[in-house]
C-alpha cells in the first residue's frame, strides 16, 4: 500500500518561518525543554533547508540544459529530414516512388481544382 505524501509547504509559510526564526536567534532567554528545538539546533535544520534547495536548484539547472540540448537536437534532426525530403524530391522528381517512400505526396495524388459553378443573384437571394 502506497503512503501518502505530505504536500509541500507553501512559500508563505516559508517566508513566515524565516522571519520567525531570525526573530528565534535574537531572544537571549530561549530554553527550550526539547532539545531539539534549541535555535542551535533549528538553526542547523535551516542550514540543510537551504542546501537542500541549492542542490534542487543546481539539479533542475542540469536538468534544463540537458532538455535544451535534447531539443536542439531534435530541431537539428527535423532540419536535416525537410531537406532530405526535398533533396529526394529534387532528385527523384515529384512523381517518383522515392517520394513516396519518404512519407510524401507524389504530385499526381493531389486533387485537381475545379472551377466552381456561378450561381446569379436571385438563386442567393431566395436561400
Amino acid at each position: 500500500m502506497a503512503t501518502k505524501q505530505p504536500k509541500p509547504v507553501s512559500p508563505a509559510k516559508l517566508r513566515s518561518d524565516d522571519e520567525a526564526f531570525v526573530a528565534l536567534k535574537e531572544m537571549a532567554g530561549y530554553n527550550p525543554n526539547n532539545p531539539g528545538l534549541k535555535a542551535d539546533a533549528v538553526e542547523t535544520l535551516a542550514e540543510a533547508r537551504i542546501a537542500a534547495r541549492a542542490q534542487e536548484k543546481l539539479a533542475s539547472d542540469a536538468w534544463k540544459a540537458k532538455r535544451d540540448a535534447a531539443d536542439a537536437a531534435d530541431r537539428a534532426f527535423h532540419l536535416a529530414m525537410k531537406q532530405a525530403k526535398k533533396a529526394v524530391s529534387v532528385q527523384f522528381g515529384e512523381d517518383s516512388d522515392e517520394v513516396a517512400a519518404m512519407g510524401l505526396k507524389k504530385a499526381g495524388e493531389y486533387k485537381r481544382p475545379e472551377r466552381k459553378a456561378k450561381t446569379n443573384a436571385v438563386t442567393k437571394a431566395a436561400a
